[in-house]
């Protein structure tokens, strides 16, 4: 078993294009993953023909949008999370997926609306338009290099991006692929759902499980919103055992703070032979615990 989550960092690919001097991909697709009167969530697919541009799962991607701030400097570098395996969603290994939501928010000073700059300037791109990007960035949120590892993902929104990217990894080009996989998605309601067809056509795999969380459709037992930290309550007999081996990895991707729900989820496990304050120092040292949140 490898003592590592990831490849080799000599063998990660990083910033191969720079801020200084990007790379300039174009749009092949920009697709609305969710319905009017929700917020609006885009799968963007980007041509990288041309381009030394190649990357991992759980590697992010830079995008600099055109223009200048208020005070007359470049916008800022922004990162966002492949969401395709390194062949790409058409299997020939020059194209890069992104999940982007579109920002609109009240100024909480002024009350006027805002736009997020790069998530807009993304969500209104059409097919042939140039994108200035960087990257690939990232090293340690890595599929683990030992195909018999087992895996335990949380997600919350876009966070389900590098989780697309390791699920079609693992079970569309890793035929030796043989750890156990569960999957924990939250979102508001089913229709924000993302890419929840393709998540639900992997449970064809044994091993592979995947639980929803709608905290506005769905309520625990005592009438709470639905997290998804409350899906994997009702699994800790099976799951804790499971994290406890050292051949498990947990992952956790979305809305910073989320990690504070399932962690304190994990230390009302009491029959477990490690509590989860001493297993988190052990995963942590380990390299099997990632954590990526905004």
């Amino acid at each position: 078993m490898s003592s590592h989550p990831q490849t080799s960092h000599e063998q990660v690919p990083l910033n191969l294009y720079r801020v200084s001097s990007p790379g300039v991909a174009r749009v092949v697709s920009n697709v609305r993953l969710t319905p009017p009167m929700h917020d609006d969530v885009r799968h963007i697919v980007l041509d990288l023909d041309g381009l030394d541009y190649h990357f991992l799962e759980g590697q992010s991607l830079g995008v600099l949008s055109p223009g200048t701030d208020g005070k007359g400097h470049a916008n800022k570098l922004r990162l966002y999370s492949i969401a395709s395996t390194r062949l790409g969603d058409d299997r020939r290994g020059r194209s890069a997926s992104l999940c982007v939501k579109r920002v609109v928010y009240l100024d909480p000073a002024t009350g006027e609306e805002r736009h997020g700059v790069a998530s807009n300037f993304l969500s209104d791109l059409n097919p042939g338009d140039p994108v200035a990007v960087t990257g690939p960035v990232g090293k340690m949120f890595l599929l683990p290099a030992d195909p018999s590892s087992n895996l335990i993902l949380f997600a919350t929104g876009t966070g389900i991006a590098p989780y697309r990217a390791f699920l079609k990894r693992i079970y569309e080009e890793l035929p030796a692929w043989t750890g156990q996989v569960w999957l924990y998605f939250g979102v508001r309601t089913g229709a924000e759902c993302l890419y929840r067809e393709e998540l639900d056509a992997f449970r064809r795999f044994p091993g592979y499980r995947v639980a929803y969380a709608f905290s506005r459709e769905q309520q625990t037992a005592d009438g709470r919103r639905m997290y998804v930290q409350h899906r994997m309550i009702d699994d800790l007999d099976e799951l804790y055992p499971l994290l406890v081996r050292e051949d498990t990895y947990l992952y956790i991707c979305g809305l910073r703070g989320m990690e504070g729900g399932i962690f304190d989820a994990l230390e009302t496990y009491t029959p477990g032979e490690v509590p989860w304050p001493a297993l988190n120092r052990i995963m942590h040292k380990s390299g099997r615990l990632h954590v990526e949140t905004y």
